[in-house]
């Protein structure tokens, strides 16, 4: 019987650069490796997985297979997927294994899926690579530690937002039922 999936999720920067994670680990003789061989073998139109590399021939551990959430809308939205975000992906999973986020032993049992949005049109390579970084090792740790809390989520339920929407008016006594 192994462990329970974890889910993680992480939002980093501000504007066209920001990255936004979401993290699937979990073990590769369970679900979490069903789907990352199924993801790798089914790729899309515009949404092929990849394994993140360091650099050539030096995949990070454990493997983790970088899904965009984005087709590239072009020739430079392309390379800032398959350089900076990648290279973002692969440092920042290789960050949770170095702070023990992510065990030894789990490093070579374990698999991630990092399914990765890169905005068309982010333009500074650097901060795609920084945001990237720090978005999968946040949301890694995020899962690790089952975040976020239910009191969280129930206490924001009235008042959503995201970077792409900010309600006029959120919230309503219809809607409130503590």
């Amino acid at each position: 019987m192994f462990e329970a999936l974890q889910i993680g999720e992480s939002f980093i920067g501000n504007g066209a650069n920001a990255a936004h994670v979401n993290t699937v680990f979990g073990h590769r003789e369970g679900p979490a490796g069903v789907a990352w061989a199924t993801a790798l073998a089914t790729p899309s139109q515009g949404h092929v997985p990849f394994v993140t590399v360091l650099r050539p021939s030096l995949p990070v551990k454990p493997l983790t297979l970088f899904v965009t959430k984005a087709a590239p809308a072009g020739d430079e939205h392309g390379l800032l997927i398959w350089g900076p975000a990648q290279a973002g992906i692969a440092a920042g999973v290789a960050d949770a294994l170095a702070e023990g986020v992510i065990s030894r032993a789990e490093a070579d049992s374990h698999v991630v899926i990092a399914a990765v949005w890169v905005n068309p049109a982010a333009d500074d390579a650097e901060q795609v690579f920084a945001n990237n970084r720090e978005s999968v090792r946040t949301a890694l740790a995020n899962g690790a530690a089952s975040l976020p809390s239910t009191d969280d989520v129930i206490a924001a339920r009235n008042t959503p937002f995201n970077p792409f929407y900010t309600p006029a008016s959120v919230g309503s006594a219809s809607h409130s039922k503590d």
